[in-house]
């Protein structure tokens, strides 16, 4: 008969550490999960808020040249909708938005194929929303202030949770 309960406990040992184990795996894959999708809500639209970045640090530094590129448009094939002159009355030294050490992004958005960035800036000069395709990167105004239909702006949320 002792035999017979030695063996029940053993198996009910047994048991007990296989439960502990799927518990302890099941928590695991639950707390790498939730990091991912946090993860994922931060850094969806990095590579276009660093091109935005990117955009804002060379008309900081008065590179508008080469800011001009990043519009998808060059000195020897400006875009038919959107010349140097023109762009330079929006991002220009007399432009309203000339002073981009204030500027900061704000919103960020994913829209279809691309994301609107929105710039903000302090004092009285009204945000900026841009456009950036996803594919090549090309910047562009955006247009809408904020992507059609309804947010849950969770990615806002967080980014504000961790001053990002």
């Amino acid at each position: 008969m002792s035999s017979y309960l030695e063996a029940y406990g053993a198996a009910e040992a047994q048991r007990e550490k296989r439960v502990r184990l799927i518990k302890y795996i099941s928590v695991t894959l639950a707390v790498i999960l939730v990091a991912g999708l946090i993860l994922f809500a931060i850094f969806r639209n990095h590579g276009e808020e660093q091109e935005v970045k990117a955009f804002v640090a060379m008309l900081r530094s008065h590179d508008y040249q080469s800011a001009y590129r990043l519009w998808g448009c060059s000195e020897t094939h400006p875009c038919p909708e959107y010349s140097f002159a023109r762009f330079q009355e929006d991002w220009g030294p007399a432009s309203p938005h000339a002073d981009q050490a204030s500027a900061s992004i704000g919103l960020s958005q994913s829209c279809g194929s691309g994301v609107v960035i929105r710039l903000d800036y302090q004092g009285s000069v009204e945000p900026v929303t841009l456009w950036v395709e996803r594919e090549n990167k090309v910047i562009s105004f955006a247009p809408w202030v904020e992507c059609p239909g309804k947010h849950l702006r969770i990615g806002a949320w967080l980014k504000s949770l961790f001053g990002r």
